[in-house]
């Protein structure tokens, strides 16, 4: 088998300064120059990067017991946010899996379309007096409040200021650690390391505090739901700290990813007027000037579209890694034993032989006789096989319930400027996206 090709790049850097300056240009101009599968070095690092359909799932989902989550964003992640759904591995996952998954039955999301909804009337009525708007911002504190509000009811605020205040700080954290080809120990007493410990101490802290008062008195938040739930096959339940790493985890998952989905939808709706009103029309028809409801939303089919063609353009977990103790073979070429295989849905998305004009926002692409035939992996916004995300249903449903609302009540636009991305543990903008905004 021949090596997997790739650019030279620089002495010793190889391509770390491409990357550092341009990391999803740079992923994008591999797969146009070199194929499905590029070997990318930065530094002492080499990256097998697949973006086929076919590869992805065989890394994801056929062969995924040949890969593990071993890499150094998982690893600091896991010491900032527990050791949760996200970053646990082998039985410790499993078990979390059994013990979580019936309670994001559709049943359980159905419940909490009630909540979406209210945190959803919340915000529109805030931005009555408002002409403009960072959407940026604005779908933050949404997306935090609607997590917040579904694991802790009426301590959402409490919750949700710590969160507010700390999660930007351990995000670039780990940000900046991911960039490094030689990070420095976590427990060194570097200024970095110290304001993670310093957020992660507060975070943890109104975590455990709420865990405390849960077991004391139950309410029927998600929280006492993780209390009370039992592994169907052994028993087992959950401990205060392992309730504690759950909570982080939904509460990273939770609300960095809607909060992204939906600054992009609003964004591209605002930029096409044609497909806003289109939006709007349906959401008249369905709702008449009421808030959504868990009925409402298998309506609501241009609302939804619209949001998966945003997960398209702007997938927030738009990188997806893994490492193959073993090796492997993938399209012909041989993987080394401990190689670091990625998965790219920012590119996949792109991939011009599964999306006729890949940078155009369309959402008819999502109507649902246009989804039928399609490759299962030329879309994986919420990865896939075993270790796909389990809130999938939450968050789209979040997301319809949002953009519904919303447009209901205002026409979106002007918007100032095409935004900027950062690429941290999720993909988000780089600053904020202002719009303008005008009650209907």
């Amino acid at each position: 088998m021949s090596q997997v090709p790739g650019p030279k790049g620089l002495p010793l850097l190889g391509s770390a300064l491409a990357l550092r300056r341009d990391l999803l240009g740079t992923y994008e101009r591999a797969r146009a120059e070199f194929g499905d599968i590029v070997r990318l070095t930065a530094g002492p690092m080499t990256l097998y990067n697949v973006f086929h359909p076919d590869h992805v799932q065989h890394v994801l989902a056929t062969n995924a017991a040949n890969y593990r989550k071993d890499n150094q964003a998982n690893e600091d992640i896991a010491a900032l946010f527990g050791n949760g759904l996200l970053t646990s591995q082998d039985e410790t996952w499993r078990g979390q899996r059994r013990i979580v998954q019936p309670i994001f039955t559709r049943n359980r999301v159905a419940a909490a379309t009630e909540d979406m909804a209210l945190e959803s009337h919340r915000l529109v009525s805030r931005w009555f007096t408002s002409d403009t708007v960072d959407l940026n911002r604005e779908m933050v504190t949404y997306a935090m409040r609607v997590v917040g509000r579904i694991l802790f009811g009426a301590d959402v605020d409490e919750a949700a200021a710590v969160c507010t205040d700390t999660f930007p700080v351990l995000g670039e954290y780990v940000r900046r650690r991911g960039m490094s080809p030689r990070p420095l120990p976590r427990h060194w007493p570097t200024p970095a390391n110290r304001r993670a410990a310093r957020a992660r101490a507060r975070l943890v802290g109104v975590a455990d505090e709420l865990v405390r008062r849960r077991r004391l008195d139950s309410s029927g938040d998600l929280l006492s739901l993780l209390l009370t739930a039992s592994d169907p096959e052994t028993g087992d339940r959950f401990d205060d700290v392992q309730v504690r790493d759950q909570v982080l985890v939904f509460l990273l998952a939770g609300h960095d990813t809607t909060a992204t989905t939906l600054t992009f939808t609003l964004y591209l709706l605002a930029r096409h007027p044609e497909v806003q009103e289109a939006v709007h029309g349906e959401v008249s028809a369905v709702l008449s000037g009421r808030l959504p409801e868990s009925g409402d939303i298998p309506k609501l089919v241009n609302t939804a579209a619209a949001v998966k063609e945003a997960m398209r353009l702007y997938p927030p977990a738009y990188f997806v890694g893994r490492l193959t103790p073993a090796g492997d073979e993938i399209g012909g070429y041989a993987i080394p034993a401990g190689g670091t295989v990625l998965t790219s849905p920012w590119v996949t998305h792109r991939h011009p032989a599964f999306w006729d004009a890949p940078s155009a926002f369309r959402p008819e692409r999502f109507a649902p006789d246009a989804e039928v035939g399609r490759h299962r992996y030329s879309y994986f916004p919420f990865g896939g096989g075993p270790r796909a995300c389990i809130g999938m249903q939450f968050a789209l449903t979040e997301a319809v319930v949002a953009v519904a609302t919303i447009v209901q009540r205002y026409r979106l636009g002007p918007v100032r400027s095409k935004p900027s991305l950062a690429t941290g543990i999720t993909l988000r903008p780089a600053g904020p996206v202002l719009c303008g905004l005008s009650a209907r």
